[in-house]
């Protein structure tokens, strides 16, 4: 089961799957209500949490905590 969006807490880490694609992201900072400024930390590149999601959630959508 995915965690909230609204559950995320700056400094962690979490694994994101949707749409077929999966990353390892680090919340930078709070935005806004949901969104968030992500790092990936796979291509080091920085994102916004709705950008990532705005083609919405698909069958395979998952947000989990990595420890």
């Amino acid at each position: 089961m995915p965690i909230a969006l609204d559950n995320l807490r700056v400094g962690r880490t979490y694994l994101l799957i949707n749409q077929g694609e999966k990353r390892k992201l680090e919340i930078v900072s709070r935005i806004s209500g949901e969104n968030f400024r992500v790092k990936d930390l796979d291509t080091l590149e920085y994102y916004t949490l709705e950008e990532l999601l705005q083609w919405g959630k698909g069958k395979d959508y998952d947000l989990e905590e990595l420890r």
